[in-house]
C-alpha cells in the first residue's frame, strides 16, 4: 500500500487524508443517526399516557425526557408550552425541530465536499503524471522507458485512489441525506399525532397557568363592583324622585 502512495507522487496525501476524514464521519453518523436513537418507539403513548393518568406532567420530568432524545426534546417541549395555547406550542416545537435536524446534518456535506474533490485530485494527479511523461521524452526517455513509465503509473494510481475515495463518500452522503429526510418526516407525524391525542383527550383545553385563574378571579371581582355600582346609581334617582313625590303630597 505504501509503495503505491509513493508511486502516485505527492497528490496521494490530500487523498489519502480525504478518505481518513470521510471513513470517521460514516462511522460516527452511522452510529448516530441509528432510528430507534433519534425516534424511539411508544415515547409519545408514554407520555400521553401519563397525562391522562396524573393530568400534568412535572417540569423536572419532561427536562429529563428532553435530553433523552431528539424526539423527546421536541415533544417535551411542546408540552411545556401546552399552556400557553396551541400556537405557541407549535412554534416552539418546530424551532427544536429545527435545531435538531441541523445537529443530525452535522459533517453531512463534508462528506459531499470529499465526494466532489477526490476525483478532481486525482484528474490533477493525470494531468501531473502525462506531463511529467512527455517531459521524459524530451529528456530521451525513449532510450530508458522507465522514465516514461513513472509518469503514466502516477497518472493511473492518482485517478484510481481519487475514485476509490470519492465513490463510497457519494453514497454514505446521499444514504445519510434520505435518512435525515425520514426522520424529520417522522418528527412531524408524531409532533401532530401528539396535538390530535391532547385534542381527542381533551388535555389541551384542560392546561391553564396559575396566573390565568388569578386574573379570572379578579375580572370577577371587577364585574361584581361594576354590577354594584351600576345598582347604587339606578337606585339613588329612583329614591329621590319619590322623596320629591312626598314631599309635594306633605305641603299639598
Amino acid at each position: 500500500m505504501w509503495e503505491l502512495v509513493k508511486a502516485g507522487g505527492w497528490l496521494m496525501m490530500p487523498i489519502v487524508v480525504c478518505s481518513i476524514v470521510a471513513l470517521i464521519i460514516i462511522i460516527e453518523r452511522s452510529s448516530t443517526l441509528q432510528f430507534e436513537k433519534i425516534v424511539p418507539g411508544r415515547l409519545r403513548e408514554q407520555l400521553i399516557n401519563r397525562l391522562r393518568e396524573n393530568g400534568d406532567i412535572g417540569r423536572t420530568q419532561l427536562m429529563n425526557v428532553k435530553e433523552k432524545t431528539p424526539l423527546g426534546d421536541i415533544l417535551a417541549t411542546g408540552l411545556l408550552y401546552r399552556h400557553y395555547g396551541l400556537d405557541s406550542m407549535t412554534m416552539h416545537m418546530q424551532n427544536r425541530a429545527s435545531v435538531q435536524v441541523h445537529q443530525l446534518e452535522k459533517n453531512i456535506n463534508m462528506l459531499g465536499t470529499i465526494g466532489a474533490i477526490a476525483p478532481l485530485l486525482g484528474l490533477l494527479g493525470t494531468v501531473l503524471g502525462i506531463i511529467s511523461s512527455f517531459l521524459a521524452i524530451t529528456d530521451g526517455a525513449m532510450q530508458d522507458p522507465t522514465l516514461l513509465a513513472a509518469g503514466v503509473s502516477q497518472a493511473l494510481i492518482t485517478t484510481a485512489a481519487g475514485m476509490v475515495v470519492a465513490i463510497p463518500a457519494l453514497v454514505a452522503y446521499r444514504y445519510f441525506q434520505r435518512r435525515i429526510v425520514d426522520i424529520n418526516a417522522q418528527f412531524e407525524t408524531e409532533a401532530g399525532l401528539m396535538i390530535q391525542e391532547l385534542y381527542d383527550y381533551k388535555l389541551l383545553a384542560e392546561a391553564r397557568l396559575p396566573s390565568m385563574d388569578a386574573a379570572i378571579s379578579i375580572e370577577k371581582g371587577v364585574d361584581s363592583e361594576k354590577k354594584a355600582l351600576s345598582d347604587a346609581l339606578d337606585f339613588e334617582p329612583e329614591s329621590m324622585h319619590q322623596s320629591a313625590q312626598k314631599a309635594a303630597v306633605t305641603t299639598s
